[in-house]
């Protein structure tokens, strides 16, 4: 299921101030109900994760992790990468965010995914 995205600065800050949060070693999440019928997701990687290369492939494998999850609708979701996530797997990138969302009761009732990174194939 393909995700709508957060863009704007100010749907980013209503977010960041008003929304509950969770956090993990490498990523923290912030959620807040919206009156739509699609959730909606933002990434904030910063410069204390990594160099260009390092916040590019870390927002790529959020992307492909955020596609495949069933999310309850009706949120605005923004996961924030923490400086630890540069140096984790694929597969703990998508632990982590899974734990997340369960612990927000994010995460609709459904089938795990199985998600391979796509980086990561031989």
């Amino acid at each position: 299921m393909q995700h709508a995205r957060l863009r704007r600065r100010s749907e980013f800050a209503a977010v960041q101030g008003r929304g509950r949060w969770w956090s993990t070693p490498l990523l923290t999440l912030r959620a807040l109900p919206n009156a739509l019928t699609d959730s909606r997701f933002g990434l904030l990687v910063s410069k204390r994760v990594g160099g260009a290369v390092v916040r590019n492939r870390a927002k790529r494998r959020l992307r492909e992790i955020v596609k495949t999850e069933l999310v309850v609708p009706g949120w605005d979701m923004v996961l924030i990468a923490r400086p630890r996530m540069a140096r984790a797997s694929f597969a703990e990138i998508q632990s982590a965010v899974r734990d997340l969302l369960r612990r927000g009761r994010l995460l609709e009732k459904g089938v795990a995914t199985g998600v391979v990174d796509p980086g990561e194939q031989s």
